[in-house]
């Protein structure tokens, strides 16, 4: 089974991309970042900043995991507030990587896919490598490749819902459209089941955080979808069989004895 997920030139072996907010304890965030066996993880600025104590503790705590760290724009609501966010992130954590957030309400927290698309433009020509989250629309999809972005992360659901894949179909469309571009389902996962069919529809990769954090047993959930991702990608390779309206045996009739 192929195990390699290229983003922006650097290449991981895990599919699985952890959010650090709202865990129990530091210990638990660490364990559950061992657990999944994750090489990437996001940070809010927001966390970071301030050069508290607690935040350099977390900071310190992150660089021991020895994985990369995706700064995000969470929080964000315009776009002169995300590009001032993303550019203070570089200066903060040394890396061009964004995961770029505008949010448009505060109950869906869904994405304003207007200003998203004209934060992305200007990040990218800034040089940033910008991780969009977004929504499965296949012409906002169209205008943020074309600002300048080499991968997409469409939501499954509202972030924190942990309703799964609200829109399947439209997931399944966008995958369709563009067979190329590297994509990562962002937000609204509760369980692993909901991951293993996200990758059984070719997606490359999970970004999750509160479906972990928030679980009875944080490190057991992070374990759980590190499988759940596994064998959602071994599916989508195995290109499984299409479902039918009626039933089809498994045994031949042929050769079968006769009363």
């Amino acid at each position: 089974m192929d195990k390699a997920f290229t983003l922006y030139g650097k290449t991981f072996q895990s599919r699985l991309m952890l959010g650090t907010a709202q865990y129990p304890s530091p210990d638990v965030l660490a364990r559950s970042i061992r657990a999944s066996k994750c090489e990437i993880v996001t940070v809010s600025l927001r966390r970071e900043a301030g050069g508290s104590r607690a935040g350099e503790d977390f900071w310190q705590l992150i660089k021991q995991q020895n994985v990369a760290v995706l700064p995000n724009t969470a929080g964000c609501h315009s776009v002169k507030e995300a590009v001032n966010t993303a550019q203070m992130a570089r200066e903060v954590f040394g890396t061009n990587w964004i995961k770029l957030e505008v949010i448009s309400d505060d109950d869906t927290l869904q994405p304003d896919v207007f200003a998203l698309v004209e934060a992305a433009g200007i990040l990218a020509r800034d040089g940033f490598e910008v991780f969009p989250y977004t929504t499965e629309d296949l012409s906002v999809a169209e205008k943020l490749l074309q600002a300048g972005c080499a991968l997409l992360m469409p939501w499954g659901a509202p972030i924190g819902s942990g309703r799964g894949l609200n829109n399947p179909y439209g997931l399944r469309t966008m995958r369709a459209r563009f067979p190329d571009v590297p994509m990562i389902i962002d937000a609204g996962l509760g369980a692993p089941s909901h991951a293993a069919l996200a990758m059984e529809l070719g997606y490359d990769g999970i970004l999750l955080n509160t479906a972990v954090a928030k679980a009875g047993d944080p490190v057991l959930m992070a374990h759980g979808f590190a499988l759940a991702i596994e064998a959602g990608r071994a599916g989508y390779l195995a290109d499984p069989i299409e479902p039918r309206d009626m039933a089809v045996p498994s045994t031949p009739v042929f050769g079968r004895a006769f009363t």
